[in-house]
């Protein structure tokens, strides 16, 4: 298992008559930020209780850190750090109390405790704010002090579920500079399970499409922008009459064409030569200003993939 952090083999898990996880099979390296994308109900949460050992598996496989799920889920726990839906921190203590009371879980002594609590509470830009009650703290950086306690004693990996959740985008971009950071200085493997694909794209170097339980696609973000989606040709001007939207919609390498204000949004069917269209709008009387292509994003991947699953029929 050199190499590899996380590996699962058909991992399956029901509740009844539901399939929450679907014969999962993935393979994620140590060193990477893994990215396991999917809206809300797709099974991610569930996935990672299975991962912890947490949860037990109906079927199928998985190894962590070279521990085995079905039978080492202490020893798991013991090398893996989590961020979940709670935070875990007491709002009674301090910052600095909050990571000493972690740090003798795991049974540091007192000067490492102090030397982490500061290391991190540095890199945070929480130092300042040791000594205060973490009750009075805004979400930001109560999320940042909940990353510092679930690595706080320096785990090979850790699962984080949701890391901007219900932060403001200043907020969630500071975390995810801070956990990009953190990753990187502390050679740790993150697996992080996320709805929001702006994070999956700032963090991830792979991810992994979730729906109704099952793995759609798995790859790295250029990988998937290729395989599922086609450039976007945006077109800024004038005289988008519907009879123009109508027109260049019956040519063959145009998926889909809207307006919006001044502009003329062609999805493209695949990375085409785009200079003759602009001609054709030109021909039809459009004013055409600005031509601006834009290659797929991973928005447009996994919105592809998510459409194209099929809708399962409750059993």
């Amino acid at each position: 298992m050199g190499g590899v952090a996380v590996h699962t083999e058909n991992l399956t898990c029901t509740f009844g008559a539901i399939c929450a996880v679907d014969h999962v099979t993935l393979r994620v390296p140590s060193g990477t930020i893994f990215g396991l994308l999917g809206p809300t109900g797709a099974g991610k949460t569930t996935t990672i209780r299975l991962l912890l050992g947490l949860l037990e598996p109906t079927a199928g496989s998985a190894m962590v850190l070279g521990y085995d799920i079905h039978t080492q889920g202490d020893r798991i726990r013991q090398h893996t750090g989590a961020l979940l839906a709670y935070s875990g921190l007491y709002d009674r203590l301090t910052a600095l109390e909050n990571l000493d009371f972690f740090g003798r879980i795991w049974h540091m002594s007192a000067g490492d405790r102090r030397s982490r609590a500061k290391e991190l509470l540095n890199s945070l830009g929480l130092w300042e704010q040791r000594d205060q009650l973490v009750g009075g703290w805004d979400r930001g950086q109560r999320r940042k002090l909940s990353l510092a306690r679930a690595i706080f004693h320096q785990p090979a990996l850790v699962f984080i579920d949701e890391p901007s959740d219900r932060l403001s985008p200043a907020e969630s971009e500071a975390i995810w500079t801070d956990l990009d950071n953190l990753a990187a200085r502390e050679s740790m493997t993150v697996f992080l399970a996320t709805r929001d694909l702006a994070e999956a794209e700032a963090l991830c170097s792979a991810v992994a499409i979730m729906r109704q339980g099952r793995i759609l696609e798995v790859g790295s973000l250029a990988e998937l922008r290729a395989r599922t989606a086609a450039p976007q040709l945006e077109i800024v001007g004038r005289g988008f009459t519907d009879q123009v939207i109508a027109l260049v919609s019956r040519r063959p390498e145009v998926a889909s064409a809207r307006r919006i204000d001044n502009r003329l949004v062609l999805q493209l069917a695949g990375d085409y030569d785009t200079a003759p269209l602009v001609s054709l709008l030109v021909e039809a009387s459009a004013d055409v200003e600005e031509v601006h292509k834009h290659q797929p994003a991973l928005y447009a991947a996994f919105t592809t993939l998510t459409q194209e699953a099929p809708e399962e029929e409750s059993p």
